[in-house]
């Protein structure tokens, strides 16, 4: 009887040598994870490194600030309220931080800052724009600008506004957490500071029930032109009050041009002296001749 032959179990052999293979390989896998760990160390700390380095290089230390589009606000102002006064380095400076504080300065419509180089920082201005003065009972008097938003109190010490149309009658109303003038009273005379041609308005005046009442600077008779700003009053400078009612201020502006003509061409001795526009069909004039006595036409 022939004897079986035993052959070697080659599986198990196979399995052993798995596991080192696995074996090794597994502690190759941790060095490479401590050499990782090590190297992304050595990187963050070189990044600190190079940060703190260019911080404190004199290289990139601020050396010039444009800044464009001042008028009422002063240089002096803008390099305060940015730090600017004071070394800089242009990569600690960020820009729109300093747009937002920028921003809160009242006569600052808008601001917009860059870096520009290694060592310069751009600054363009956009200033608001005044259009009139408003004063509202109880309250500090407010300037708004040309869109009819306030946005700063007027303090006559300081702002050279003498020229510019107060508005009285209209009120303040709280919309959106913001104050701001709004209604269809202050609309109209939002509308008749946008007509050219009424001439120097001095003073609106606004009411529920009326209407708008204007007085404007009357031009002096023997040329047509106003006088010069800043002149002392003459007997050439009068205050002219005229009554405009609510709506189509176009048509009545163009309807008291009329008005003017036809007095002067047919009374040249006399002078306006008020002119109620509330109605085109009934148009009211009151005059005065030289001894100043008052005459009121329909006309």
């Amino acid at each position: 009887m022939a004897t079986k032959k035993i052959i070697p179990n080659r599986y198990k052999v196979q399995g052993k040598e798995t596991r080192k293979i696995k074996t090794f390989f597994g502690g190759k896998g941790f060095f490479g994870k401590i050499f990782l760990i090590l190297f992304v160390g050595a990187m963050s700390l070189g990044c600190i490194y190079i940060h703190d380095a260019v911080l404190q290089c004199p290289i990139f230390d601020v050396k010039t600030v444009m800044i464009d589009g001042l008028a009422r606000v002063t240089r002096n102002e803008i390099l305060t309220r940015t730090g600017l006064d004071k070394p800089a380095n242009i990569f600690e400076l960020q820009p729109d931080m300093l747009e937002k504080e920028l921003n809160t300065h009242p006569w600052i419509r808008t601001a917009t800052v860059k870096r520009q180089l290694l060592s310069t920082i751009s600054i363009k201005i956009e200033e608001q724009e005044p259009l009139a003065i408003v004063t509202i009972e109880n309250l500090t008097d407010i300037v708004i600008n040309a869109q009819g938003a306030p946005f700063k109190e007027y303090e006559p010490a300081k702002d050279d506004l003498k020229g510019l149309p107060v508005i009285s009658g209209v009120d303040l109303s709280l919309s959106n957490s913001t104050y701001l003038f709004e209604g269809d009273l202050f609309n109209a005379v939002m509308e008749i500071l946008k007509i050219k041609g009424f001439g120097q308005i001095q003073t609106i005046l606004g009411d529920e029930n009326t209407g708008i009442l204007i007085n404007i600077l009357n031009t002096c008779p023997d040329t047509g032109v106003p006088s010069p700003p800043g002149e002392k009053k003459s007997e050439n400078k009068t205050i002219l009050p005229v009554k405009l009612g609510f709506d189509r201020f176009e048509e009545k502006l163009a309807r008291a041009r009329q008005v003017r003509h036809y007095m002067e061409t047919n009374y040249p001795g006399k002078t306006i002296s008020a002119m109620d526009l509330f109605s085109l069909e009934k148009v009211f004039v009151t005059t005065e001749d030289a001894a100043h006595n008052t005459i009121e036409k329909g006309v």
